[in-house]
């Protein structure tokens, strides 16, 4: 949450809605542990990472969706034979994500 509070504060400090984006469960060869972070502005900022860069795309839509309703999001992303060409991790790995407003 360190390398990522900087930008936290200065986009709440620009009036930006935020959502953050935590890894709370990974298995297999995820590319970040559980804890990493990603933070998302309703403007389209970015700051941290839930996968290196293989979901981030789709957490930013879920988080746009979650800006909107209010309501938190447990997501899971994976990969299958089915997935290759889709959304997903192409590592092998599994990371569930939980999605929410920022509240300071």
């Amino acid at each position: 949450m360190r390398d990522i509070l900087p930008d936290i504060e200065r986009w709440q400090a620009d009036g930006e809605t935020i959502a953050i984006a935590t890894v709370v469960r990974a298995s297999g060869s995820s590319p970040r542990p559980v804890g990493a972070k990603l933070c998302v502005t309703r403007s389209g900022r970015m700051a941290g990472s839930v996968s290196g860069g293989c979901v981030e795309g789709a957490v930013f839509e879920t988080a746009m969706k979650v800006l909107d309703s209010g309501t938190p999001q447990l997501v899971h992303y994976g990969i299958s034979d089915e997935m290759a060409w889709d959304v997903g991790l192409s590592c092998g790995g599994v990371i569930d994500v939980f999605i929410e407003p920022y509240q300071a």
